[in-house]
């Protein structure tokens, strides 16, 4: 059974991962209205992610006999520059969501709570993607500003991701 405290922070967790979802779909629309169908394509496989995200905690709370509640999504925004400044902005936030992972797993070690500890693993390593993900396409904007056949390439490159469910989601 999960402590209220830990059961609340779940709750909290699930709030910021459904954000961050409408965050990068509204990323995507943006970029697809620019034009730039290859970077609205990565954003869009992000807000699936995060669904995902989500949808692995609810389980996990009613695995653990808790309950889900369900909050209101704050308002994200809606333009951005550039790609680069939308990636810089998705490096920021993924950073903000790393905190709060680390956060949730310090009070699952307060509370002696093992499972959830071990439940948490997974979104450690997966933070570290998602950061490393951002730096990595900050990077090449950064070097092919002002080019537009980069922008061209960088673009079908990113058309070119596909969504991957987490496999945590067929474990549950």
């Amino acid at each position: 059974m999960l402590s209220n405290r830990l059961q609340d922070a779940l709750n909290q967790q699930i709030n910021a991962e459904l954000w961050s979802a409408y965050l990068y779909l509204s990323m995507g629309m943006h970029f697809e209205a620019e034009g730039l169908s290859g970077i609205a394509n990565w954003f869009k496989i992000q807000f699936k992610e995060e669904q995902d995200h989500a949808n692995i905690f609810m389980n996990y709370i009613n695995q653990r006999g808790g309950r889900v509640e369900l909050k209101a999504i704050d308002a994200v925004d809606t333009s951005w520059e550039s790609p680069l400044a939308a990636f810089e902005a998705t490096l920021a936030h993924e950073q903000k969501v790393t905190a709060m992972i680390n956060n949730l797993y310090a009070l699952a070690e307060e509370e002696h709570d093992y499972a959830t500890r071990d439940r948490l693993n997974w979104f450690v390593t997966e933070q570290v993607e998602e950061e490393d993900n951002a730096r990595t396409l900050i990077d090449k904007f950064k070097m092919i500003q002002g080019n537009g056949m980069g922008l061209y390439m960088l673009n079908q490159e990113l058309g070119a991701r596909v969504y991957n469910a987490p496999s945590v989601l067929s474990e549950e």
